[in-house]
């Protein structure tokens, strides 16, 4: 069975920089994708970012672009987010799971992933 586990999170200044891992063990398909996602308390999951495992590519959505980047070593079965310039709005438990491709593209749908690993706390604060 595919298992993922997080790490990377704790308590950073607004304009500060956290990686995230997530690490996969077990079986996993040649055509899936990794989805980076996070939950406020008391709000919905939201979708933060995937990478798909056919080129690499990755659709983060719009309120992150251009700060948080996705990224994989493949020796290693591991994907990190890279985040940067936080903002206390990015504050939340972050998630990565895994689900399969639809014409090899990655999507930040919750529905759409069916394995989950057990998050971990980001906190921007000042």
């Amino acid at each position: 069975q595919l298992q993922l586990v997080e790490s990377g999170g704790g308590l950073v200044q607004p304009g500060g920089s956290l990686t995230l891992s997530c690490a996969a063990s077990g079986f996993i398909s040649d055509n899936y994708g990794i989805g980076w996602f996070r939950q406020a308390p008391g709000k919905e999951r939201e979708g933060v970012s995937c990478i798909s495992n056919k080129d690499e590519s990755t659709n983060p959505v719009a309120s992150v672009k251009g700060r948080f980047t996705v990224s994989r070593d493949n020796t290693k079965n591991t994907v990190y987010l890279q985040m940067n310039n936080l903002k206390p709005e990015d504050t939340g438990v972050y998630y990565c799971a895994a689900g399969e491709l639809v014409f090899g593209i990655c999507a930040t749908y919750v529905d759409e992933y069916a394995y989950w690993g057990q998050g971990t706390q980001v906190t921007v604060s000042s």
